[in-house]
Formats: structure tokens, C-alpha cells, sequence
């Protein structure tokens, strides 16, 4: 790390929240402003402390929390920001099992008051957790992070339990961390990348994981030859031309055969079953074009063969790098050599969907296919247990969408009338649902609270977040609001799992508000029955201070929604920073039915919106089969 971490232009714009433009007429107009310490005349670089210094002289800075102000001095401070949330890692690992060191790096000890708050704070632990959080997010210089809803699927299909995992390509941890979740108690990887590699392990440590992460190519250099684990889980590198073909050309690991060069991900495939105790699950990230690439097609064809090869999954595209690309999931099984391999493999096609919303789903279809004897699953247009002798055909093309029958009746003539006659109602309605709403004769915006500050009087009372935690499942127990409730603006529809943490009964009024997500959004529960959900805050208002609608809607406001949101476009939100307006009760359930009104005119425009993507679909679908035909159409 520099002693002096340096900061451009941009970035001064987005520390402040304006435009590149506003950072040059400070320099133009403030003599004061602090002169640049290197870069080009183009790009010039600034000291990042002098910057906050005059930002916060100027009253131009925003109040960041702890986590936030250190997080962006380490960014800024180094080329390699993984290497310096490794230092600061290894720092806070050292003063969990109090042995401190002395003398500590020179280059970060302009950083430990900022490392010490933030771990009297939260923990080492915790404050780990939220450093590691800030540099999962996409930026300059940081890899992609595997999401943890991505994560935590490729964990559920491979059933993971209390059992060993391994994923020989780490990267900084994430898919080892949702093993953690998932209740596995040993968990192995192994990165090319140092510093990742070092990230992984300290997270381990610092949480007290039995497991360890190495450094290395694993194809090349497999640190755990000969170790088999319960469960292999993997987000490969994609496309590599240069990945070990030559020299490994006659590997033990290639148990159904030598595999092409232009196949490396099909050679990563191998390398987990390699690594699979008979009867383990793998579940490996591939691009789409591995199911049907002519190389693969021998490969493929020898994992159904054997029934090693037991589900492909064609993911919604930006689940996860490179985001433009509909990913797939592959799960495999290591089979005994003695057993008559399965009649049949399961394709699914959740291409179409949200992985928020279809996840549940993919699970619950993989479930019933590995469950039942014969494996014949089908659920037309999305899941179909297709026959292996079907699927070893000239081209052994795996593709969930080539092999899935067509919904019969989808397009029927009543279904597009009956779709656009919902259409024209929704529509009808919309403007009798919006608030009549009448420009204020001062303009004034008035006197405004913090959540933090109505807290400490006692106007609402400030839950959660609910971290994940152990809890015992019930089976009948009552729903979860989670944070994909929130953002589709629907009912409970989560469960309580082995990493449940508190149960939070929600009541009537109750204002809930996701803590990370990519737009500000807060809810008012209308229901009792439900508990809190993971990473969501609850602010329970004092119905004799504030009104529940008028405090969502001031909430979720740009001004807020600005305040929270980080250099990545994702918003992580300190509730307690939010803004209200200060009014009497009535003038508040006023605004509030206002409000109220606002969100039932939302909810009708998403409704319209995906009624209206439907009609289209189905009018080019009918037109194309001949179930419909236009009015005007030659007789």
C-alpha cells in the first residue's frame, strides 16, 4: 500500500456525490483546493486525505459510516485492493487471538484508529464481514465475486449438509462462505491469485472454519491430489487456451477420458468428480456453449453414459460474470463403477426468469428428480427429466432449451383475449389510483429528523438486520419476508432454514426496507403472521408519533436513496442516516394516503407492464402458429 493513497477527478465526484464538472470549477474557483500529487495533466491524481479535508471544510462531504471511510482509504491506497483488505485481515485476525504485533506495517498504521472503531464495533469478525462486502462489489481493479444467491443455489443442488466441500477455484471465498451457511464443517479451496487466496483463508480463520485454502493452479498443481470430499462446488475460469492440456494429457483425473484442448472447463468437470467420494454431488458455472461445443461432445457423451452427468440448468443471464451470457449450472455425481447408470437427466430452462424467483424452483425440481426412482420429472417449459438414450445422439447437445416440450395451449385465441381484456381494466384504473397532488404555496421542504435520531426519541423503534444464525426448521412454521418479498412488493414467501438467526414476528404497520439493493425501497407490513427475513431493517413507528405510510414514503425518497448508494451502483443502506420530515400526526396521514395511493398506482404500472410483455408474446406467438389471425386478414 502507498503512505499517501492518491484519488482522481471521478473519483472526488462520486466521494461527493456531483458531476466531473463541479470538481473542475472548485479547482478553477478555490485556490484553496488541494493541488494534484501525480498522474498526468489529463488525469490528474489528488491526496485523498487533503480532498476530505477541503470536502469537509466546504461541508461537501457526506457523513460516512466507519466501514465506509475505511474501505475507501484502502481502495484508494493500493493497486491491488484485495492485498490491502488482506493486511487489514491478517491485522484484525492478530487481534481476535490477542497477539497484536508492535510494529505493525508502516503503510497501515495510518489506518488502525479507522481498523480499531470499526472492530470495537462490530467484532473482527464482523468488521471483516463488512469490509469484505465492500470489495465484492464491482469496481476497478476487483474481480468478480461469485453473488451469494447464486452461491447459495450452486450449494443447495449439491446437498451439502454438515459434510466436507471443496472448490478448487475460490477466489476470495464466496462459495465456501455459502457452504459455511449451508452448515458444512470443513471446507477446502484453492486460487491462483494470491491475494485472494489469502482473503479466503482469513475468512476461515477469523470465523474459526476447520479447512484451509491454497495457492495455485489446480489443474496444474492440484494441492489436494488424492482428497475426496462430499461435495465439489466450482465458478471456473471460462475460456482459458492455456490451461495445462499438453502436460497433463494422460491425468488420472480425466476418469472419462483425455480431454480437449478447447475444453477446459469440461477438464474442470473432471477434475471435481476426481475429487468426489462416491455418491457426492458437483456443481460447476459453465458457459452455455459447453452443452453443445462439437470438442465436448465425446465427453459429454461418456459422463451420461456412466451417470456422472445428472442435471444441466440454463441460469436468467446477469446472475453472474460475464453478466450479458445466460450461464449454466452442471451437477454431477460421482457414480460407482459397478451401478447401472440413471435412465434419465434432468434439463431445466430458468433462462426466462429471476434467479430470485426461480431459484426455489430449480431446487424443488432437482429435489423431485433426484428423489424419484425413475427420475421422470416434467414440468412443461421449464424442467423435463429427458432420457439419456435421447440425449447420446449425433450431436449430444445439452442444451436445457432444445430439449423442452412446448406449453401446449400457450398461445390459445381465449388466452389473449382473456390476457388483454386484464390489460385494458388494469389500464383503466391507473389514473384514479394516482394522488391528486397540488404544488406547496411556500415550496418549503421544513425541518427534517434522522431514523436515528426518532429512535433515540423514542418515535420508532429500530430492528435487524437479521444476520444469518441457527435455528431449528418448522416444517408448518410461518412465513419469512425476505428481501425479494420486499422488492416485488408481494407476501411472505420465504422459509425458516438451518441458518435462520432470530425469529422477529412482523405486526401490522410495521415499516420494512432491504439493506442492500439496487434501489431504495421501503414497505409497510399489512398482515400479521410473517417473520423478519435475512438483511432487512425493521422500523416499527409509535403510532402516537408517526404514521406508518407517511414514514415509508419519506424513506424512499432520491435524497435518501443518493445517501446510500456506493460507488458500484448498489445500494447499502444505514438506515439510521435516512431522512424524515418533521410534521404533526394529521398533516402525516395525510401525506401517508397520499403515499399509499402512490404505491397501488406503482404496483398497477409493474402489473401493466408485465401483462403488457405478455400480450406482446402471445400475439406474435398466435400470429406465427395460425392460432390467431388479424381481423383483416383475407377470407
Amino acid at each position: 500500500m502507498q503512505e499517501n493513497p492518491t484519488i482522481t477527478a471521478a473519483e472526488i465526484a462520486r466521494l461527493a456525490g456531483v458531476g466531473r464538472a463541479a470538481v473542475s470549477n472548485w479547482r478553477k474557483r478555490h485556490p484553496d483546493f488541494p493541488a494534484p500529487v501525480g498522474g498526468t495533466t489529463a488525469s490528474p491524481e489528488f491526496d485523498l486525505i487533503q480532498v476530505e479535508q477541503w470536502l469537509c471544510t466546504q461541508g461537501k462531504l457526506p457523513e460516512l459510516a466507519t466501514a465506509d471511510r475505511l474501505w475507501r482509504h484502502l481502495a484508494a491506497a493500493s493497486d491491488s485492493p484485495a492485498a490491502g483488505l488482506a493486511a487489514v485481515g491478517a491485522f484484525l485476525l492478530a487481534r481476535q487471538r490477542g497477539s497484536r504485533s508492535g510494529h505493525p506495517d508502516a503503510q497501515l498504521a495510518p489506518l488502525l484508529p479507522d481498523v480499531d472503531a470499526l472492530a470495537d464495533e462490530l467484532g473482527a469478525q464482523g468488521a471483516f464481514d463488512e469490509l469484505w462486502q465492500r470489495f465484492s462489489a464491482p469496481g476497478p481493479g476487483r474481480p468478480f465475486a461469485t453473488p451469494d444467491d447464486l452461491a447459495d443455489l450452486m450449494i443447495g443442488l449439491a446437498s451439502v449438509g454438515g459434510g466436507s466441500v471443496l472448490d478448487p477455484a475460490a477466489g476470495s471465498g464466496a462459495i465456501l462462505r455459502a457452504a459455511v451457511r449451508a452448515g458444512s464443517t470443513s471446507v477446502y479451496g484453492q486460487e491462483l491469485d494470491p491475494d485472494l487466496a489469502k482473503l479466503a483463508s482469513l475468512w476461515l480463520a477469523l470465523h474459526d472454519v476447520s479447512g484451509e485454502v491454497s495457492t495455485g493452479d489446480s489443474l496444474r498443481t492440484d494441492a489436494f491430489a488424492g482428497r475426496t470430499v462430499d461435495a465439489v462446488v466450482c465458478h471456473p475460469p471460462f475460456g482459458a487456451t492455456n490451461w495445462g492440456d499438453e502436460e497433463l494429457g494422460h491425468d488420472p483425473r480425466w476418469i472419462v477420458g483425455t480431454t480437449p484442448r478447447t475444453e477446459p472447463e469440461l477438464a474442470w468437470a473432471q477434475h471435481a468428480l476426481a475429487h468426489l467420494r462416491v455418491g457426492g454431488h458437483a456443481v460447476l458455472l459453465m458457459p452455455p456453449t459447453v452443452a453443445s461445443r462439437r470438442a465436448g461432445k465425446r465427453i459429454r457423451g461418456e459422463l451420461l453414459r456412466r451417470g456422472h452427468l445428472r442435471a444441466v440448468i440454463a441460469l436468467p443471464p446477469g446472475v453472474a460474470a460475464p453478466h450479458g451470457v445466460p450461464l449454466h449450472l452442471w451437477v454431477l455425481r460421482r457414480a460407482a463403477t459397478d451401478a447401472p447408470p440413471p435412465a434419465r437427466a434432468l434439463l431445466i430452462d430458468a433462462a426466462g426468469g429471476d434467479l430470485a424467483d426461480t431459484a426455489p424452483r430449480v431446487l424443488n425440481a432437482w429435489r423431485a428428480f433426484a428423489a424419484a426412482s425413475d427420475g421422470d420429472v416434467e414440468e412443461a417449459g421449464f424442467a423435463r427429466a429427458v432420457p439419456v438414450i435421447e440425449l447420446l445422439d449425433e450431436d449430444v447437445d445439452l442444451t436445457p432449451a432444445r430439449r423442452q416440450p412446448a406449453v401446449v395451449g400457450e398461445a390459445s385465441g381465449e388466452h389473449l383475449v382473456r390476457t388483454r381484456e386484464r390489460l385494458a381494466a388494469i389500464v383503466g384504473e391507473l389514473p384514479a389510483l394516482l394522488p391528486q397532488v397540488t404544488p406547496a404555496p411556500d415550496g418549503a421542504d421544513g425541518l427534517f429528523l434522522t431514523v436515528g435520531e426518532l429512535a433515540k426519541t423514542g418515535a420508532l423503534q429500530l430492528i435487524g438486520p437479521v444476520r444469518a444464525g441457527t435455528s431449528t426448521p418448522a416444517p408448518d412454521g410461518p412465513p419469512v419476508l425476505t428481501v425479494q418479498d420486499v422488492l416485488a412488493g408481494v407476501e411472505a414467501s420465504g422459509r425458516v432454514d438451518d441458518r435462520f438467526g432470530q425469529e422477529i414476528p412482523l405486526a401490522v404497520g410495521d415499516v420494512v426496507v432491504p439493506m442492500i439493493a439496487r434501489q431504495l425501497t421501503a414497505r409497510v407490513v399489512t398482515a400479521e403472521g410473517a417473520l423478519l427475513g435475512r438483511n432487512l431493517y425493521l422500523l416499527r413507528p409509535n403510532p402516537a408519533a408517526l404514521d406508518p405510510w407517511f414514514l415509508a414514503g419519506q424513506l424512499r425518497t432520491s435524497a435518501n436513496e443518493k445517501q446510500s448508494s456506493s460507488l458500484s451502483g448498489t445500494l447499502r443502506l444505514d438506515i439510521r442516516r435516512a431522512q424524515v420530515r418533521r410534521l404533526p400526526l394529521d398533516e402525516q396521514r395525510a401525506y401517508g394516503a397520499a403515499f399509499r395511493r402512490l404505491e397501488a398506482f406503482e404496483a398497477a404500472v409493474r402489473e401493466t407492464a408485465v401483462l403488457g410483455a405478455e400480450l406482446v408474446q402471445l400475439t406474435a406467438d398466435g400470429l406465427a402458429r395460425g392460432v390467431v389471425r388479424p381481423d383483416d386478414a383475407v377470407r
